[in-house]
């Protein structure tokens, strides 16, 4: 899929929004498989609200709940299928990546 510079510089703009400043300590109480869980969580929450639920299929948006709801510890296996679908899982791992987790933190997996 090709992108127009303005399209990618807002999306960039917007993943930006995602990016936390590094600590040295993590909060009380908190693993740090949890801390990435939350601030995973907090972006999929505010991607949502940014662009909608338009394009997005039942099975996509219940399989990543369910991702969610194991403390994102469950294996991947959130397939998108439809470009929007796509595009909010590309999102999603800049995200995660900016909130400090690894590219492969992310549900997103299409399994033959």
């Amino acid at each position: 899929m090709s992108r127009s510079l303005p399209t990618i510089a807002a999306i960039v703009t917007f993943l930006a929004c995602f990016a936390e400043p590094s600590v040295a300590q993590e909060p009380q109480g908190q693993s740090w498989p949890e801390v990435k869980c939350a601030r995973y969580r907090k972006a999929w929450s505010d991607a949502l609200a940014h662009r909608g639920m338009k394009g997005l299929s039942q099975e996509f948006v219940a399989r990543h709940d369910d991702f969610l709801a194991s403390g994102c510890t469950a294996k991947g296996d959130v397939c998108p299928r439809s470009a929007e679908e796509l595009d909010l899982a590309n999102m999603m791992v800049v995200a995660a990546m900016n909130a400090g987790t690894a590219s492969t933190f992310p549900p997103f997996a299409c399994r033959k």
